[in-house]
């Protein structure tokens, strides 16, 4: 009951009293980052959610657009604004997603959402992350975010899967609150976001 009745209940009542509270911080970190992204505050993509659908995740915009001779992004590290840096290390970046949850299309706990171009190189295993509903934090963001490697990763997105429950979804938001305060986990090495996923063997 508690994964199809309860869960959502929580997730839109919480999500809907947080946005009221945090709408004037809201409200100002978009008009810094309009600022510095040349009116660009918020970053849309399509990400796969419960059961592969696919929906519109946004966040803050923390890089900018900035090109190489040939037209090509520079890396993350050289995109990152100031401001961005600042939201990303305190995991503001994440704030807009309330609405992606108020929306249905994600939950507080629950597998991070990632690219669509992944959903073909996952094996059979790793595609268990889509039994439920993406997460704006989740087991393996307490238990390293991009510190660790993808298979460890996923082992633990299909760890929370198959153990889902109110005291999982508690522990998972009370080390997240401790991991944000810590700054852990931010950056994978000397990079800013995770390596791209290509796949893992067959299991």
């Amino acid at each position: 009951m508690y994964p199809k009745v309860i869960k959502n209940l929580l997730d839109f009542v919480v999500a809907l009293g947080m946005f009221i509270l945090f709408l004037p911080l809201f409200l100002l970190l978009t008009v810094l980052l309009a600022i510095a992204n040349n009116g660009k505050p918020f970053f849309y993509q399509l990400r796969p959610g419960k059961n592969e659908k696919i929906f519109k995740i946004v966040k803050f915009k923390t890089m900018n657009d900035k090109k190489d001779k040939q037209g090509h992004l520079l890396p993350d590290v050289d995109r990152i604004t100031k401001v961005g840096k600042f939201i990303r290390e305190n995991s503001l970046d994440e704030l807009p997603q309330l609405l992606n949850v108020l929306k249905g299309d994600m939950s507080f706990v629950g597998p991070r959402p990632l690219l669509v171009s992944y959903l073909e190189h996952y094996n059979e295993e790793e595609a268990k992350r889509h039994l439920v509903k993406p997460g704006i934090t989740g087991w393996a963001q307490v238990n390293g975010r991009n510190a660790i490697s993808w298979e460890e990763k996923f082992t633990y997105d299909i760890w929370y899967v198959n153990h889902i429950s109110f005291m999982t979804d508690l522990k998972v938001l009370l080390k997240t609150v401790q991991k944000v305060f810590k700054k852990e986990g931010i950056s994978a090495s000397e990079t800013v976001t995770m390596e791209l996923f290509t796949g893992t063997k067959k299991k």
